[in-house]
């Protein structure tokens, strides 16, 4: 999958993935969505973003989970 929306600039904001240059970080919107806030909210929140900004930014965080192995804690 190709992400058009998804930035990565040494040179800004550390390098972490972004929405569309702007330096509103990929795990920020994720965040935000984590913590059941409504799309419209994040759009209030963040004018420059738009609803398709939102939906890449999850598809982003999904394809990198997938790749990485992460830390888990056994509850077995």
């Amino acid at each position: 999958m190709k992400f058009s929306r998804i930035t990565i600039n040494p040179h800004q904001m550390g390098g972490v993935p972004c929405i569309r240059g702007l330096r509103i970080p990929v795990a920020t919107i994720v965040g935000m969505i984590a913590d059941n806030m409504k799309e419209e909210e994040i759009l209030k929140a963040y004018p420059d973003l738009e609803p398709d900004d939102i939906n890449e930014a999850l598809h982003y965080a999904a394809q990198t989970v997938l790749e990485r192995e992460l830390p888990l804690i056994n509850t077995q």
